[in-house]
């Protein structure tokens, strides 16, 4: 994951109630944060939140590579690769504002465009597979 290959890159507050028991963000809300970078890039490349097909999260995981405590503001970076006819791959790298330089966890998520009729899959759409220079 290189910086060349930043495909886009946000900030999200930690929240109070994103801590748990241990007093550092609890493990799950990684995938919220993931989550919330994927809606953000998508809007910001203006793709519609109602259309005939959308993309779905078929795989996701997380290395956490150190805790983080509240207050705090992460930087998500996302990286796209590996195109194929209808999905492609998303990784994302957590920072602290308070640490920029140093990652706090690694994910990633496996990304499948389907039909909102039926839920098969469905060739990537031209402006989806325009992210994608060598595809």
């Amino acid at each position: 994951m290189s910086e060349e290959s930043l495909f886009y890159s946000c900030e999200i507050p930690v929240r109070w109630g994103d801590m748990d028991a241990y007093g550092h963000v609890n493990n799950t809300l990684y995938f919220r944060y993931f989550e919330e970078a994927r809606f953000q890039w998508m809007l910001d490349k203006g793709l519609p939140l109602k259309s005939d097909t959308h993309p779905v999260v078929v795989t996701i995981g997380c290395t956490f590579l150190r805790p983080i405590f509240h207050p705090e503001t992460l930087r998500i970076d996302v990286y796209l690769s590996e195109p194929g006819r209808s999905s492609f791959m998303v990784k994302y790298k957590v920072f602290t504002l308070s640490q920029p330089e140093t990652p706090a966890a690694e994910g990633y998520s496996k990304v499948v465009w389907v039909s909102a009729t039926d839920g098969k899959s469905v060739p990537l759409p031209d402006v989806v597979r325009a992210w994608f220079p060598a595809a």
